[in-house]
Protein backbone atom coordinates (compact mmCIF):
# COMPACT_ATOMS: atom_id res chain seq x y z
CA UNK A 1 0.00 0.00 0.00
CA UNK A 2 1.00 3.26 -1.06
CA UNK A 3 0.45 6.98 0.84
CA UNK A 4 0.88 9.75 -1.15
CA UNK A 5 -0.91 13.19 -2.03
CA UNK A 6 -4.46 13.70 -2.88
CA UNK A 7 -4.92 14.96 -6.33
CA UNK A 8 -8.19 16.60 -8.32
CA UNK A 9 -7.41 13.27 -10.30
CA UNK A 10 -8.06 11.30 -7.47
CA UNK A 11 -11.75 13.36 -6.57
CA UNK A 12 -14.43 10.39 -7.84
CA UNK A 13 -12.65 7.63 -5.98
CA UNK A 14 -12.30 10.20 -2.79
CA UNK A 15 -16.10 10.70 -3.32
CA UNK A 16 -17.10 7.23 -3.69
CA UNK A 17 -15.41 6.61 0.23
CA UNK A 18 -17.17 9.80 1.20
CA UNK A 19 -20.22 8.53 -0.15
CA UNK A 20 -20.00 5.02 1.31
CA UNK A 21 -18.98 6.79 4.89
CA UNK A 22 -21.95 9.14 4.57
CA UNK A 23 -24.42 5.97 3.54
CA UNK A 24 -23.29 4.79 7.39
CA UNK A 25 -25.05 7.30 9.07
CA UNK A 26 -21.90 7.54 11.43
CA UNK A 27 -19.12 9.30 9.71
CA UNK A 28 -20.69 12.85 8.86
CA UNK A 29 -23.68 14.77 9.61
CA UNK A 30 -23.08 15.74 5.89
CA UNK A 31 -25.70 13.83 3.67
CA UNK A 32 -24.05 14.26 0.68
CA UNK A 33 -20.63 15.13 -1.16
CA UNK A 34 -19.68 17.93 -2.28
CA UNK A 35 -18.28 19.06 -5.46
CA UNK A 36 -14.68 18.62 -6.24
CA UNK A 37 -14.45 22.76 -6.40
CA UNK A 38 -16.00 23.18 -3.06
CA UNK A 39 -14.07 19.90 -1.38
CA UNK A 40 -11.17 21.09 -3.10
CA UNK A 41 -11.28 25.26 -1.44
CA UNK A 42 -12.52 24.01 2.73
CA UNK A 43 -9.00 21.40 2.88
CA UNK A 44 -5.83 22.47 3.07
CA UNK A 45 -3.97 21.94 0.43
CA UNK A 46 -0.79 20.53 2.25
CA UNK A 47 -2.31 17.70 4.32
CA UNK A 48 -4.13 15.62 1.92
CA UNK A 49 -3.12 12.04 1.66
CA UNK A 50 -4.83 8.68 0.43
CA UNK A 51 -4.32 5.28 -0.11
CA UNK A 52 -3.38 3.58 -2.49
CA UNK A 53 -3.52 -0.50 -3.08
CA UNK A 54 -1.80 -1.52 -6.62
CA UNK A 55 -3.70 1.46 -8.12
CA UNK A 56 -6.93 1.75 -6.23
CA UNK A 57 -7.84 4.86 -3.91
CA UNK A 58 -8.73 2.73 -0.40
CA UNK A 59 -8.86 5.31 1.82
CA UNK A 60 -8.31 9.23 2.37
CA UNK A 61 -7.66 11.58 5.19
CA UNK A 62 -7.66 15.21 4.89
CA UNK A 63 -7.65 18.56 7.40
CA UNK A 64 -10.06 21.62 7.53
CA UNK A 65 -9.44 24.84 9.27
CA UNK A 66 -11.66 25.17 12.40
CA UNK A 67 -11.56 28.93 11.80
CA UNK A 68 -10.50 32.13 9.77
CA UNK A 69 -9.34 33.85 12.63
CA UNK A 70 -5.47 34.19 13.09
CA UNK A 71 -5.26 32.70 16.42
CA UNK A 72 -6.53 29.14 15.31
CA UNK A 73 -4.45 29.13 12.35
CA UNK A 74 -2.53 26.06 14.22
CA UNK A 75 -5.66 24.23 14.48
CA UNK A 76 -7.69 22.17 12.10
CA UNK A 77 -9.77 19.32 12.14
CA UNK A 78 -9.00 15.81 11.06
CA UNK A 79 -11.16 13.55 8.54
CA UNK A 80 -9.92 9.82 7.86
CA UNK A 81 -12.19 7.69 5.44
CA UNK A 82 -11.68 4.03 4.49
CA UNK A 83 -13.50 2.21 2.12
CA UNK A 84 -15.39 -0.30 3.89
CA UNK A 85 -14.36 -3.10 1.82
CA UNK A 86 -10.75 -2.35 3.12
CA UNK A 87 -11.63 -1.46 6.91
CA UNK A 88 -10.05 -3.49 9.85
CA UNK A 89 -6.68 -3.54 8.75
CA UNK A 90 -4.99 -0.38 9.54
CA UNK A 91 -5.44 1.68 6.73
CA UNK A 92 -7.58 4.48 8.80
CA UNK A 93 -4.48 4.52 11.57
CA UNK A 94 -1.60 4.38 8.99
CA UNK A 95 -3.39 7.40 7.20
CA UNK A 96 -3.90 8.93 10.50
CA UNK A 97 -0.58 8.37 11.28
CA UNK A 98 0.93 9.88 8.50
CA UNK A 99 -1.22 13.19 8.83
CA UNK A 100 -0.02 13.48 12.16
CA UNK A 101 3.55 13.60 10.83
CA UNK A 102 3.18 16.08 8.13
CA UNK A 103 1.29 18.78 10.57
CA UNK A 104 4.74 20.44 12.05
CA UNK A 105 5.65 21.35 8.39
CA UNK A 106 2.01 22.85 7.81
CA UNK A 107 2.26 25.15 11.18
CA UNK A 108 -0.80 22.63 12.67
CA UNK A 109 -0.29 22.90 16.86
CA UNK A 110 -3.84 20.96 17.12
CA UNK A 111 -5.73 18.29 15.78
CA UNK A 112 -9.55 18.09 16.57
CA UNK A 113 -11.82 15.05 15.89
CA UNK A 114 -15.57 15.01 16.61
CA UNK A 115 -16.65 11.65 16.09
CA UNK A 116 -20.12 10.02 16.60
CA UNK A 117 -19.90 7.64 19.59
CA UNK A 118 -20.92 4.93 18.09
CA UNK A 119 -18.42 5.09 15.64
CA UNK A 120 -15.64 2.90 17.97
CA UNK A 121 -13.81 1.98 14.79
CA UNK A 122 -12.97 5.46 15.03
CA UNK A 123 -12.65 6.52 17.94
CA UNK A 124 -10.18 3.64 18.35
CA UNK A 125 -7.99 4.63 16.05
CA UNK A 126 -7.56 8.27 17.10
CA UNK A 127 -6.18 7.43 20.41
CA UNK A 128 -4.05 5.27 19.28
CA UNK A 129 -2.65 7.72 17.08
CA UNK A 130 -2.37 9.94 20.07
CA UNK A 131 -5.70 12.07 20.77
CA UNK A 132 -7.43 12.20 23.32
CA UNK A 133 -11.17 12.46 24.73
CA UNK A 134 -11.77 16.17 25.72
CA UNK A 135 -15.75 15.30 26.28
CA UNK A 136 -19.23 14.77 24.59
CA UNK A 137 -20.70 17.59 22.61
CA UNK A 138 -24.44 16.66 23.19
CA UNK A 139 -26.98 17.04 20.85
CA UNK A 140 -24.74 19.07 18.69
CA UNK A 141 -26.81 18.76 15.46
CA UNK A 142 -29.69 16.82 13.78
CA UNK A 143 -29.24 13.76 11.36
CA UNK A 144 -33.00 12.85 9.71
CA UNK A 145 -34.07 14.82 12.34
CA UNK A 146 -32.57 12.95 15.53
CA UNK A 147 -30.58 14.90 17.71
CA UNK A 148 -26.63 13.46 17.84
CA UNK A 149 -24.09 13.59 19.83
CA UNK A 150 -20.14 13.88 18.97
CA UNK A 151 -17.29 12.71 21.10
CA UNK A 152 -14.58 15.83 20.81
CA UNK A 153 -11.09 14.81 20.94
CA UNK A 154 -7.72 16.52 20.36
CA UNK A 155 -4.38 15.82 19.31
CA UNK A 156 -1.25 18.53 20.20
CA UNK A 157 2.31 18.75 18.36
CA UNK A 158 5.05 17.67 20.71
CA UNK A 159 7.08 19.84 18.21
CA UNK A 160 4.91 23.21 17.99
CA UNK A 161 4.00 24.59 21.90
Amino acid sequence: MEIRNLLASDWEAVKLIYEKGIGTGNATFQTSAPSWEEWDSSHLAGCRILADEVGKVVGWAALTPVSSRCVYAGVAEVSVYVDPAFSGIGIGLTLLDRLVNLIEAEGIWTLQAGIFPENIASLRIHEKAGFRILGTREKIGKQDGIWRDTVLLERRSKVIL
